[in-house]
This record gives C-alpha cells, structure tokens and sequence, in this order.
C-alpha cells in the first residue's frame, strides 16, 4: 500500500469520493470539483490510498482551520476521511490499514507545515466518521454539537482548542409561498446530492416555492448565519446525511404548499 498526492490523473475519481460507478453520485453536480478549484489556492490538501495492484481504494482531504467551518488558529482540519467499503464498484478496502495510514499521512504533513495541531469531527453514533476512531488515534474531544463531536490533537503547548462555529440565525417564511433554503458548501457530496434534489423538487410548484441559495464556502455566509450545508423548508432544517430521496424531500414541501 502507498499514499500519494492527489493528481490530476485522479482528480475525477475525488471529486466523487471514489464512487464513479454511482449514479446517484452524479446528482452531486460539480460542486466538490468548484470546491476544490476555488480552495487549491487556500491550502486545501488530498492524499489517496493505492493498494499493491495500483487502485484506489482510500483519500482524506484537509484544509487551514481558518478556512473552514470550524473556528480556531494555527490548525488544520480534517474534512473527511473515507476507504471505499461498498462490494460494489471498486470494491471493499476496509480492515486494510489504510485509514490509520492515510491519519498518519496527513498528520506528518500538517506538522511539516508548521501548524500547531489538527482536528476532525465524528459522529458519537456507530456508523461512518465514527468520532470513537478518532479517539483511538489520539484524538480528545473539544466540542459537541447534537451527534457531531469535535476532537483534536495539539502539537503544541501553545496550541488553542478549536470549536463549532454554531447556527446564529434561522431562515424565515415569505408570505405566500414556501421558502427553501440550500446552504451548500460544496465539498460533500452527500450534501450535494440533498441540495440538488431539493432545488430540483422547489421547481415542481408552478411559483409557490422559492428556493434560495447560499454559497456557504463563502467566509461571510459562514459569519452570518453560522451554518455550512444545510438544508431548510421554510423555517424547519431537514436532515441531510444520509440524503434524503427527491420524493421525500418533495412530499415535504407539498405538505407545506397544501397550507398556503
């Protein structure tokens, strides 16, 4: 097994999280390839995981803390980290070593940069981003917000915890119509799936609906409104991860375009 950088021989295969044999992905858009265009400049940084045969089968993508989500100083911040596990498509890579081998990558990196720690999110609940994985790297947690924990590992004594830039304000209703709103940051395309499905079901509505897009990669949207990817019909904030169907995203506007 070896990590490499990402490379523009791989950059398709990133910009859909290793899954080019989905057709869901492809509802994604090209949000994540815009996302990365418009962060190379910021310092946002890709390795991948290749197998002995030369396939990937692994990547983690991380950024400047000060250019996320995230608030916090001198950090880098692990966006995600994700080896292929579906049978379908490029296979199951799990229980390989390569999440520990691309953490470590990472890691050595973010040290050679001359940041003063690095810090990721989990989810307290047993399933993907599992923030218990983290902890048995090393990792403390910081900060939590519902299931989502913060946890981090300082390389310095100096070093300042990081913590959840949180919601400041809701969206709210236009008289006469149905208002969604779709914060897209772009680099998830799990997010970016729920976000096109949701501007896609707006338009079935003949008017009644208003869909309004906010660019949430954008630092002022961030201060602002406090949220990254999201997702809300009229004042009420739909759940995205794992995205939703077009249907059920659809049956709930119609729920609120029956009461107009």
């Amino acid at each position: 097994m070896q990590i490499i950088e990402l490379t523009e021989e791989h950059e398709p295969l990133y910009f859909c999280c290793l899954e080019d044999w989905s057709d869901e992905m492809k509802e994604a858009g090209d949000h994540k390839e815009r996302w990365y265009r418009l962060m190379q400049d910021e310092g946002v940084r890709v390795k991948l995981s290749v197998d002995d045969s030369g396939e990937v089968g692994g990547m983690i993508q991380y950024i400047p803390i000060e250019k996320s989500h995230v608030e916090g100083r001198d950090l880098y911040f692990i966006y995600c980290i994700w080896v292929h596990g579906h049978k379908k498509g490029r296979g199951n890579f799990q229980k390989q070593g390569m999440g520990r081998a691309l953490l470590k990558a990472a890691e050595n990196d973010i040290r050679e940069l001359g940041a003063k720690g690095v810090v990721a999110w989990g989810l307290t609940l047993p399933f993907w981003m599992k923030a218990s994985w983290f902890r048995k790297a090393g990792y403390r947690p910081v900060d939590r917000d519902g299931v989502a924990q913060l946890v981090w590992k300082p390389f310095t004594e100096d070093a300042s915890p990081p913590v959840w830039i949180r919601q400041k304000k809701k969206p709210g209703i236009i008289p006469g119509k149905v208002t969604v709103y779709g914060f897209i940051n772009g680099v998830c395309p799990a997010q970016n799936i729920a976000y096109e499905r949701a501007k896609r079901a707006a338009a079935d509505f003949d008017g009644r609906v208003e869909f309004q897009s906010f660019n949430a990669s954008d630092p002022e949207v961030i201060e602002e409104w406090g949220m990254s990817d999201a997702l809300f019909i009229d004042n009420r904030q739909v759940r995205t991860g794992p995205p939703p169907s077009y249907e059920k995203i659809r049956k709930k506007i119609a729920k609120r375009v029956k009461k107009l």
